[in-house]
């Protein structure tokens, strides 16, 4: 993989480029891995629909596509299923620390656990920087690496609650061996492929924080591990990876039917967000949420039926209150619904969106690595004019 093979000059340090506030709209890099065009409703991850391959591929062939560039064949994704399978388990190192870990997590839970893991597992298996590997080696640091995620979040909840940690099993696929882990026990076919088609449609999605903060990294030449940390760091504030858990909160607090109405209109005359609704980049249906919403469907239930028809009332008095925007739900709204009908506890709906999300991180990872340019913008200052006379002490 290549990147910025076009790219125009630098521009001189002495004349900086305005840009809008967030970096909104500012492209910063070029990329293979995929892309989001909001307008059209649309994302893909390398040339593939990326809702089409949550509706038709594993986890694990998504996951070869993204490193590799290619999706495998049948005897291909065997063979990529088998080699990450087989790099599931900690190190000792790693398996000994985790209840201290899980202790001085307390109520930051598995998310902040996962920082630390990270950086423990990377010097633990002497993880280099990614500026003095070749891209086989950097490759295999990424698989490890997620391959991990998953376990490591796992007993980090697991031990959270008085509960030993589940060895993981090298026979599962992807989801169900994350379910597994979870819950001890191996899920049935509907809750492990309803979890796996959430994983795959949410392992990237452009240029998001945590994205863009593990590139930043990686544009250092830090270690793999390093990367993943700051992702995952970025990923726990709540406007970017915390919001599933907050959006199912909606529910509850409206709680029937009959108070959607009054409800909304108080808190969107307050100026106060609605966790689930909105987008920094779709302006019209986020194709996660449609998707999702056939997945929740399928288990039906009234929990289903309500989800639905708050969805309905709340995009109409959105559009009566705020006209001329266009504000939908996004991935939150039904992905939390999607993972209580699956069984997974609240706190860990953000670690089992980073358990997807790794995977991407990492394809990114590899592509900033292959350029050595480092990511270095400038800031506008616009503090008490300089320089000024230090004045005495005293």
């Amino acid at each position: 993989m290549s990147v910025n093979r076009t790219a125009p000059a630098a521009t001189p340090a002495a004349t900086p480029v305005e840009v809008p506030r967030g970096l909104a709209g500012v492209v910063v890099a070029d990329t293979e891995v995929g892309d989001v065009r909001g307008l059209e409703g649309f994302y893909h991850y390398r040339q593939y629909s990326a809702v089409e391959l949550a509706q038709s591929r594993g986890f694990e062939d998504v996951w070869h596509l993204l490193v590799h560039g290619e999706l495998p064949d049948v005897r291909q994704g065997a063979a990529f299923a088998a080699e990450t399978a087989a790099l599931r388990r900690l190190p000792d190192a790693v398996r000994t620390a985790l209840p201290a870990i899980a202790a001085a997590g307390g109520r930051s839970g598995p998310l902040a656990g996962m920082r630390t893991g990270l950086s423990l597992l990377g010097a633990a298996l002497g993880f280099r920087p990614v500026y003095d590997l070749s891209a086989d080696q950097r490759r295999q640091e990424t698989l490890v690496a997620a391959a991990a995620v998953p376990t490591l979040l796992t007993a980090l909840h697991r031990l959270g609650r008085g509960l030993e940690p589940v060895e993981p099993r090298e026979d599962l696929p992807y989801a169900a061996n994350y379910l597994y882990m979870l819950t001890g026990t191996e899920p049935d076919e509907q809750r492990t492929r309803a979890v796996e088609q959430y994983l795959i449609s949410t392992i990237d999605h452009g240029f998001n924080a945590s994205t863009f903060t593990a590139r930043v990294i990686a544009s250092t030449g830090a270690d793999v591990a390093a990367c993943l940390a700051g992702a995952v760091s970025a990923l726990s504030g709540p406007l970017h990876g915390g919001a599933p858990s907050r959006a199912l909160d909606t529910l509850d607090a409206i709680g029937t039917p009959d108070r959607i109405d009054p409800w909304i209109r108080e808190r969107v005359l307050a100026g106060d967000r609605i966790m689930g609704f909105g987008h920094a980049v779709y302006r019209t249906e986020d194709p996660r949420s449609r998707m999702l919403r056939g997945v929740a469907q399928r288990f039906g239930g009234p929990r289903v039926e309500f989800a639905v028809e708050v969805e309905r009332q709340v995009e109409v008095i959105l559009a009566e209150l705020k006209p001329g925007r266009e504000l939908h739900t996004n991935v939150e709204f039904y992905a939390g619904v999607v993972m209580e009908l699956c069984g997974l506890p609240r706190e860990m709906f953000t670690p089992t969106f980073a358990a997807a999300r790794v995977v991407g991180w990492s394809a990114n990872i590899l592509e900033q690595a292959s350029d050595s340019k480092i990511i270095r913008p400038a800031a506008r200052y616009v503090g008490p004019q300089a320089p000024v006379g230090v004045p005495a002490a005293g």
